[in-house]
């Protein structure tokens, strides 16, 4: 028998486990070895959310602004040097 849901029984959709799984993953691979895979998962999701949000905020305050640049085309800067001899030419 078909279920109109594409559910036979309770169950998790594909899109909802690759979330959960996907928040698993940035908290264990960005707490910085604080957390493992297995206490992260048998987190209660008001926690796991939590977790994950926090360590969201701390990596966007920790990005860089990059600096507005004035033109396009990169300015070599040169060196005021003024020779201390002369020619025809500079008379």
């Amino acid at each position: 028998m078909n279920c109109p849901l594409g559910l036979t029984f309770f169950g998790l959709t594909q899109a909802y486990r690759l979330s959960v799984f996907t928040s698993i993953h940035e908290i264990v691979f960005n707490g910085n070895g604080g957390y493992d895979w297995n206490t992260v998962y048998n987190m209660p999701i008001w926690l796991r959310k939590f977790t994950f949000n926090k360590i969201k905020e701390h990596f966007e305050s920790q990005k860089v602004e990059p600096a507005p640049t004035q033109s396009s085309t990169p300015q070599i800067a040169k060196p005021n040097i003024k020779p201390a001899y002369t020619t025809k030419a500079s008379k």
